[in-house]
């Protein structure tokens, strides 16, 4: 399991965690049952604290990604995956619509409006 931390990015590195690591179990490249790294592990790996490694996998298992075995460790959690990329348009048709929504309010066009997605796109893939 591959994680970026960017300390340049505006969001906590508990929530940089939990993205990528949800995005790996969606895309199928974590299995249902496969172990995940110890906290501490990942903790140490990241060189980040072992709270902020736990906060991270406290969310992902309280959203029904991860389940914790005592003693054994975390492991991707059975999920209906189907389910959970619904949730995810629906979150994404939501943060569009609120954008639309701004986008009118500030009288930027549909085509500028376009653009600027275009533009963001093209930066997450560099």
């Amino acid at each position: 399991m591959e994680l970026i931390i960017r300390n340049t990015a505006n969001q906590p590195i508990y929530e940089q965690i939990c993205q990528q690591i949800k995005a790996q179990i969606i895309s199928g490249q974590l299995s249902p049952g496969e172990a995940l790294p110890s906290i501490r592990g990942l903790a140490k790996d990241l060189k980040i604290s072992v709270i902020t490694t736990k906060r991270a996998y406290d969310e992902l298992e309280a959203q029904g990604f991860l389940t914790t075995v005592a003693g054994k460790g975390c492991f991707v959690a059975e999920k209906n995956l189907d389910l959970i990329r619904e949730r995810q348009l629906q979150d994404l048709e939501n943060h569009l619509a609120a954008a639309a929504e701004l986008a009118k309010t500030c009288g930027v066009s549909p085509q500028e409006l376009q653009e600027m997605l275009r533009i963001l796109l093209e930066g997450e893939e560099t």
